[in-house]
């Protein structure tokens, strides 16, 4: 069994930095148990892999963070660990303009920006989630993955599975989409998305205006898609949510006051943190004063009865 060590930087928040890889409590493919390890499968250019990462605290050696892998996947799986812990993050390029920035700043110093390598892995889930609620979104991922995910490798929680190959996406019948809560159009964007998934995944090797434009040739995966992918597979602190329902909403609030954020004053609000704007917030959202969030107005996507 393969594993590697890795020495955190002494301020360093593993449960915080993973969390944005998880799509609701129960997802199949990362978990987080109770004694705060994590297990993580995907499937790597190598092939299919399961990932433990566990933290380890002593008085003598300080923070280590353990991973082990199994399957094909292992290799490529360790290699990739420290950018997945945010190793190459770098939270000091962030200079706080704002009160409330720098608070969070230094409340969550051991944040880090997690990046997987893997496109197509966090495409999928958020392409799940455009326009409709959370809930919704996180039952048809559980329901797909579980129905056509691999089982995992290695010792894994009961339940895991590991994302299937762009193939037997491209196979699902439209009645189990159906039955998962998915419309045609997010259905036909992750299809269209399989048939070209090695040239999407060729964007986690690139800048992120480039990234982000090669994301957005496919029909169906617009700004809002890209930058949610992004912020996951590049680890890319400037890969702001444009389009959200809630997030200018609340940016607005937390730095004016004011109920009628759009995307526009966003931008200006945010303009200080150009390069940092995803980083900047994240922050807000951890630590800023939040309106009451209005409710939904997407449907709740249940759709199976119809």
């Amino acid at each position: 069994m393969p594993r590697l060590l890795w020495v955190p930087p002494e301020q360093y928040d593993l449960a915080r930095t993973l969390r944005v890889l998880r799509h609701g409590r129960s997802e199949p493919a990362c978990r987080r148990e109770a004694d705060g390890t994590w297990w993580r499968t995907c499937r790597t250019p190598q092939g299919p892999v399961t990932l433990k990462i566990t933290e380890h605290v002593s008085p003598a050696d300080g923070t280590v963070i353990a991973g082990d892998a199994w399957g094909p996947g292992a290799a490529w799986a360790l290699e990739t660990l420290p950018a997945l812990l945010g190793a190459d993050d770098d939270p000091a390029a962030l200079i706080p303009r704002h009160r409330i920035v720098a608070q969070a700043h230094r409340r969550h110093a051991g944040l880090r920006l997690p990046r997987t390598g893997l496109v197509m892995e966090s495409l999928v889930p958020t392409v799940l989630e455009q326009r409709i609620t959370t809930g919704s979104a996180h039952y048809a991922w559980r329901r797909l993955l579980t129905r056509y995910g691999e089982p995992p490798l290695g010792p894994a929680p009961a339940g895991m599975r590991v994302m299937p190959p762009p193939q037997v996406w491209r196979m699902i019948p439209s009645l189990e989409w159906h039955r998962a809560g998915v419309d045609r159009a997010r259905a036909t964007a992750i299809l269209r998305a399989c048939q070209h998934a090695p040239r999407l995944e060729e964007a986690a090797a690139m800048l992120l205006p480039a990234a982000a434009a090669r994301l957005q040739l496919i029909p169906g995966i617009g700004s809002w898609t890209a930058a949610e992918t992004l912020q996951r597979a590049l680890g890319a602190p400037d890969a702001l949510t444009l389009g959200d329902l809630h997030l200018p909403m609340q940016i607005g609030y937390a730095l004016t006051g004011r109920r009628d954020g759009t995307d526009e004053l966003m931008l200006q609000l945010l303009a200080p943190y150009t390069g940092q704007r995803h980083r900047a917030a994240r922050l807000i959202l951890l630590s800023g004063p939040l309106p009451n969030r209005r409710a939904h107005r997407a449907p709740h996507s249940r759709i199976a009865h119809l």
